[in-house]
């Protein structure tokens, strides 16, 4: 039996502002808006060419998340391959100066990952990894 992730979800505030950062930074795909207006649910699905996919949900009686959501139990982080150590570099330098926060600047860490680690519009952490 193969097995895989087929997605990972993540609620959103602002579905747009999500969906434009995916977008934007990591060339992502995006479905058509999803609807539910009976549930008060909107989603969208962005994917890479290789068949990843994040889910960016959108419910009226989902509050907005507390506390450091790359320390507490749950989603830590979500980390995006981008192909090399310059287009880490690149791609860090262009979020920092687009007023991104870095969390962490490229480096190689202990486990041998090329990596910056960043924290996107709603604050979830992303690994940019090469």
């Amino acid at each position: 039996m193969k097995m895989r992730i087929e997605h990972i979800g993540i609620w959103t505030s602002d579905l747009e502002i999500m969906r434009d950062f995916y977008q934007t930074y990591f060339h992502m795909n995006c479905s058509e808006r999803y609807l539910n207006d009976k549930k008060g649910f909107s989603s969208y699905f962005l994917s890479f060419e290789g068949g990843a996919r994040i889910e960016l949900m959108k419910r009226i009686d989902i509050p907005k998340g507390h506390g450091d959501k790359g320390t507490v139990n749950g989603l830590a982080h979500i980390a995006m391959s981008v192909g090399g150590k310059d287009v880490v570099d690149n791609l860090t330098k262009r979020l920092k100066l687009d007023g991104f926060e870095i969390l962490g600047e490229p480096r190689t860490t202990g486990d041998g990952y090329y990596e910056s680690v960043i924290l996107d519009p709603e604050g979830n952490h992303v690994e940019i990894t090469e």
